[in-house]
């Protein structure tokens, strides 16, 4: 239950924001404030139960509705009622960046409202000190002495690092540097900066002799008393892939607000998936089990476990073996058992996502050797851990450490592996819904070598067990969360709670002001390449008023194809994806808008989605057919298979569905402020000539619209 004070605690802060900024209240923003704070209201308070559903709330809000300013309002007076902490996540680093350093200090200043704010990065976003100081003190040396660890620099690589781990240690030292890579401001590349970072298995967490200056936990500690945590969505659900707790606040503490939280299903699956690069497995085996057999005995005395010492290059140079065998096997498999990804490709795929049984059989053995090497390490490292605890163990402290990181980063790529292998190691016949199974050609040396992949097809466990049944409160929100104006897609692929809140609040733009129109074409977009004739010849003519426009492809070698067509018919206007950087063909875009010469974007599905080009900038946005999903992708393979098998139609549930968002997300790249204007162009008359097309149509804005008939003038309904 919402209490008053509460209530009107929300309702002054949002006055005296609308009042210090001069706005005017919107409809859908105040809608979005209080089906929040009813949702949170339902958290209860200590010592209470409550029966009114879960303390989750789905809000889709359009463009516009002001989304962070409804959340914020509603959410940080209700997790200071209920002593919760409030994580708000991004999908993006430019989205995390504007909310703290921009949105929460004009709330905090405009509202009235006390609260702290902290921002949470991983580990690998924070220099290691105790890697660190090994380079630099091996920095006489040609080798490094236990050259082990997964992300380690060739030697001289290192070397040549030298000067930049220097400026690093001397900049810490004068307290003009943090550690955290992102405000660091020289040069680092990505092998230099691994090499000096560290993952959870790794770390030895308070134990490390460095933790007092450690910037990790430096800024682990500064968590503890932030009200509001600024985060993303990988590292929410890094977390709560190690149990929750780890980096941030347990998630029985915890309301997290997930923006742009469509994107949350794809995350998860993308965390709790599994594969294995068969041949640079192998060359890690056979390297650390060389270094670990010239360091054996170094090792055995430092830890007593001589017998396992002695036995693992054995049993690393044995699943060397293993692995080579099986990719002899693999290159046998891949025409027959598995079902390709399309012509040409270096991609199969398992039917049902059930394991062949030789295959089975193989990762079976796998399994075992992997888990019994991960174990040995697992043993090996906690003696380590004991060994730099204790202090006077009679071996070199700084000696101990380096062993600790080498035998963890062993051990962490070992687990590594060692999921993948149980995930291969089953029929999977048994698996409702059934897992998806793959494998990649990949290039090694100039030859073919494989990788195997394994990944939930649906989000919908993983975030029930780590999320939604855990959280003290959840909010997801979007411009874009429903699908055909309804959420079941969404509550398919996440299993959020059917008695969750769901919401859907009008955007506050007149779309009445854009025009969404169907040219006249003859070809239709099944047929690429009459479609892509026709689009050659169209386009100019569409383009032709110089107006700003951004041009959607749904496939590269559609673009590629139209870009040669045309022939310079567009002159300089046009910027192609690919030919530079996202950011700069955006800023080369606004420069020439600026200028007057106009500008035409050429892009795929990155340009479709967080492209944000207000007035002038972007009057027309042009789609060059509905953007159905590539058909090469495993994960919606095997879920259209799975659908498809019980009954079900996958292109009606599946591809349509998806389509329907992705239109709306690119349709969405036209208005972008209150005072936009302009035309979104489909050239896929699709639209109105199937039966799924309608449905399509009817889950777009209320556009104008401008639906030509096939081969004929437009004609405007």
């Amino acid at each position: 239950m919402l209490a008053d004070e509460v209530k009107d605690t929300i309702r002054e802060a949002y006055n005296a924001v609308i009042a210090a900024r001069g706005l005017v209240p919107r409809w859908g923003q105040r809608q979005m404030i209080a089906e929040i704070a009813r949702t949170l209201g339902r958290i209860p308070e200590a010592g209470e139960s409550t029966s009114e559903g879960p303390a989750i709330c789905v809000v889709e809000a359009g463009t516009g509705t002001g989304k962070t300013i409804a959340y914020s309002l509603a959410a940080i007076p209700l997790a200071r009622a209920r002593r919760k902490r409030l994580v708000v996540a991004t999908a993006t680093v430019a989205l995390q960046e504007q909310f703290i350093n921009k949105d929460l200090p004009d709330i905090r200043v405009s509202s009235g409202l006390e609260f702290s704010v902290a921002l949470a990065k991983g580990r690998r976003r924070y220099v290691c000190l105790s890697k660190l100081d090994r380079h630099l003190e091996q920095r006489e040396t040609s080798q490094a002495s236990i050259p082990l660890y997964p992300d380690e620099m060739p030697a001289a690589a290192i070397q040549n690092a030298l000067p930049v781990y220097e400026e690093m240690v001397e900049a810490l030292a004068r307290g003009d540097w943090d550690g955290d890579r992102d405000n660091w401001s020289g040069q680092a590349s990505d092998e230099l900066w691994l090499s000096v970072t560290t993952d959870h298995s790794q770390c030895t967490g308070r134990r490390c002799p460095n933790v007092g200056q450690c910037s990790f936990f430096r800024a682990r500690d500064a968590l503890e008393s932030a009200d509001i945590i600024v985060s993303n969505h990988d590292l929410v659900l890094s977390d709560l892939a190690l149990g929750g707790g780890v980096i941030l606040p347990a998630p029985e503490d915890v309301i997290y607000i997930f923006d742009e939280g469509h994107h949350l299903p794809d995350k998860a699956l993308n965390h709790f998936s599994s594969f294995c690069r068969l041949h640079s497995t192998r060359q890690w085996l056979q390297d650390s089990g060389k270094s670990l057999a010239q360091a054996s005995t170094s090792l055995a005395q430092m830890t007593g476990l001589e017998r396992a010492v002695a036995a693992m290059p054995e049993d690393m140079a044995e699943l060397s073996r293993s692995l080579q065998v099986l990719e002899e096997q693999l290159s046998e498999l891949a025409p027959g058992e598995a079902t390709s990804g399309g012509r040409d490709s270096d991609r199969w795929r398992f039917p049902n996502g059930h394991v062949p049984a030789p295959l089975q059989t193989l990762a079976s053995g796998l399994a075992g050797g992997f888990g019994r090497l991960a174990e040995t390490l697992a043993r090996i490292e906690a003696r380590l851990e004991d060994a730099v605890e204790e202090g006077d163990s009679g071996f070199d402290r700084a000696e101990l450490e380096d062993w600790h990181l080498a035998v963890a980063g062993i051990r962490g790529r070992c687990e590594s592996a060692l999921a993948l292998w149980q995930d291969y190691a089953v029929s999977g016949k048994e698996e409702e819904p059934p897992r998806a199974r793959w494998m990649n050609r990949v290039p090694v040396g100039g030859q073919e070598g494989y990788e195997l992949c394994c990944s939930p097809i649906l989000a919908n466990d993983i975030l029930t067990e780590h999320l939604w049944s855990r959280a003290a409160g959840v909010v997801v929100t979007s411009a874009t969360i429903t699908a055909l104006n309804r959420f079941d897609r969404f509550i398919q692929r996440s299993g959020v709670p059917e008695d969750a809140v769901f919401k859907v609040v009008a955007s506050p733009f007149d779309y009445a002001n854009a025009t969404f129109a169907v040219p006249a074409m003859q070809s239709d977009a099944g047929d690429a390449e009459a479609h892509t004739a026709e689009l050659v010849t169209l386009l100019p003519a569409l383009l032709a008023d110089n107006a700003a426009a951004l041009v959607l492809f749904g496939s590269r070698r559609q673009m590629q194809a139209v870009v040669a067509g045309i022939a310079g018919g567009l002159g300089e206007r046009l910027l192609v994806q690919d030919d530079y950087s996202k950011q700069e063909i955006l800023r080369r875009h606004r420069e020439a808008v600026d200028a007057g010469r106009g500008s035409v974007i050429f892009g795929l599905a990155s340009f479709a989605e967080g492209v944000d080009l207000p007035g002038g900038y972007c009057r027309h946005v042009v789609i060059a057919k509905i953007p159905f999903a590539v058909p090469d992708s495993p994960l919606e393979a095997a879920l259209a298979e799975w659908i498809d098998s019980r009954g079900g139609n996958a292109f009606m549930e599946i591809s349509v569905p998806d389509a329907a968002l992705r239109l709306v997300q690119a349709s969405g790249r036209l208005l972008r402020t209150e005072n936009d204007s302009g035309r979104v162009t489909l050239c896929d008359r699709r639209i109105l000539t199937r039966r799924y097309g309608r449905e399509i149509l009817d889950s777009l804005p209320p556009f104008r619209r401008e639906l030509g008939p096939a081969g004929s003038g437009p004609a405007r309904t």
